[in-house]
């Protein structure tokens, strides 16, 4: 069985979406405005639901030829973790609002990855 990138990104990114979420909830909660609080508990709720996204589609190339597509959909989604709750992270912390707009373009790299993934989905019919 081949191996995909994406079930170790996906558990990696996990481990530090569970750590960003105890460092949020005990260490940020008397620091940062709870304005900022939700800033930053949203980076953590997409990194954990891209993470489980990133595992999803390790699955589904274990069982399926891996294609262009799963590939793409993969990478699009991790760049959308790193871009879109990454700036969100370092906006609340850094209090940098112009980091905002930096945001959607990890929101259309998590469109695209999703786009992609149901695009292969209805090839694979």
């Amino acid at each position: 069985m081949k191996s995909s990138p994406f079930l170790l990104l996906g558990a990696i990114s996990a481990f530090f979406g569970v750590g960003f979420g105890a460092f949020g909830a005990h260490g940020l909660k008397a620091l940062i405005s709870p304005e900022l609080m939700v800033v930053y508990q949203t980076g953590v709720t997409y990194q954990m639901w891209h993470s489980l996204g990133l595992i999803a589609i390790a699955v589904i190339n274990q069982n399926q030829p891996q294609t262009k597509l799963l590939c793409w959909a993969g990478w699009l989604m991790f760049a959308g973790i790193i871009i879109f709750s990454g700036s969100l992270y370092l906006l609340a912390i850094l209090n940098q609002r112009w980091l905002g707009m930096i945001t959607p373009i990890g929101g259309v790299c998590f469109l695209s990855a999703w786009l992609l993934l149901a695009i292969f989905a209805a090839k694979s019919k």
